[in-house]
């Protein structure tokens, strides 16, 4: 069995550890089959698009691999906690965006919450981007910014409604400062306080069937 790949970088002018780890589970077809049968279900959650229930030993198996991954970059990591996991499609078409949907967003604030992305379409898919929202030069939207980043992105969006589209590159209120591709069995695993988008390009397929769509696995780690 081929031993994971894991690429760790830094990004932006805040130096946010994220990092990339080819060849991630063991088995991605059978994931993929999983996902075929699975009942996927409206996200909520300002999520844009379906998730539906993984297989119960999917993160279990991958443990050891991200407290690797995690331990040089994000500090001495003794725990690992799950907070939520599950198979996710965009299905959403750009014209039925939420405003919240056509911007960069934070999936948490604190230090100790970490998003993991894990790729599991065949193909040419769309990766994630991170950004650097302009007026405040905030990369991360921890706590003690959470405010002051809400407030001046209210008002902007007042003056500047965002087009209905998804955001993948610089627009007049954020600068992108990274994008990682997609690609198959790849995860990607960053502190949840960066600013990110899933980076849908136009045209992309937002097509509900597992085999033919955006098919990643999404979870919400908290680490001690």
């Amino acid at each position: 069995m081929t031993r994971p790949a894991i690429v760790r970088s830094s990004i932006g002018a805040e130096g946010e550890p994220v990092i990339v780890i080819d060849g991630f589970a063991p088995e991605p077809d059978q994931l993929r089959r999983a996902a075929s049968v699975a009942r996927f279900q409206a996200a909520g959650h300002h999520y844009p698009g379906q998730r539906a229930a993984l297989p119960e030993t999917y993160l279990a198996a991958q443990l050891p691999v991200i407290a690797c991954a995690l331990g040089r970059s994000f500090g001495s990591v003794r725990r690992i906690r799950i907070i939520d996991a599950s198979f996710s499609m965009v299905t959403s078409q750009p014209a039925y965006l939420t405003g919240g949907q056509r911007v960069p967003h934070v999936d948490g604030h604190g230090a100790d919450r970490i998003a993991l992305v894990h790729y599991l379409s065949t193909g040419d898919r769309d990766g994630t981007a991170f950004f650097r929202h302009r007026s405040t030069g905030f990369e991360t939207v921890r706590e003690e910014r959470a405010e002051t980043y809400q407030k001046h992105l209210d008002v902007e969006m007042d003056a500047r409604p965002p087009a209905p589209a998804y955001i993948a590159g610089d627009t007049d209120l954020f600068e992108r400062i990274e994008l990682i591709d997609a690609a198959y069995n790849r995860a990607l695993l960053y502190r949840s306080c960066l600013l990110h988008s899933g980076a849908i390009s136009a045209g992309a397929s937002l097509s509900p069937d597992p085999m033919a769509g955006r098919l990643t696995v999404t979870a919400f780690l908290a680490i001690e």
